[in-house]
């Protein structure tokens, strides 16, 4: 299964940063065993959505040529729960890279403006079409943003 844990992508500013919302609803599969009638959402979860944001951010800066895969978590703290029913705002911005290769961001998710999770990773950019329809990526990019022009 593949997981979606982006909901809306609430700003984009090329090559820079970019901002969205993960609704967090209680129909989540994850929730049956994370954990029986105490739900919380995994933090693995809460860091693949920022990873996810930075893919976005990477196609809708290169015209939906690249896409970011992570390689290696360089730092990750978590703050707390987050509960069905929450909004995790996320945030994430590019941070300077020893290298040409290397793409290092770093990301940070709140709900209700109280901290959740903070954590900075890097990867590589590859050629998105090696991976999905470029066409079906900008138009989820579309749906994702309701067209707002950034």
């Amino acid at each position: 299964m593949r997981y979606l844990l982006v909901d809306r992508i609430t700003g984009v500013e090329p090559g820079q940063s970019i901002t969205g919302v993960k609704n967090v609803a209680m129909s989540e599969d994850f929730f049956e065993f994370h954990f029986p009638k105490n739900p919380i959402m995994p933090g693995i979860m809460m860091l693949e959505a920022l990873v996810q944001l930075a893919g976005w951010l990477d196609a809708a800066s290169s015209d939906f040529q690249k896409w970011f895969l992570v390689s290696r978590i360089l730092k990750c703290n978590f703050y707390g729960f987050v509960l069905p029913g929450d909004q995790l705002g996320l945030s994430v911005s590019v941070s300077p890279a020893p290298g040409h290769d290397l793409m290092v961001y770093s990301g940070v998710g709140e709900v209700n403006g109280k901290r959740k999770i903070k954590a900075e990773f890097s990867g590589n950019l590859i050629s998105l079409v090696t991976i999905e329809e470029i066409d079906e990526q900008k138009q989820l990019f579309d749906v994702l943003t309701r067209k707002l022009k950034f």
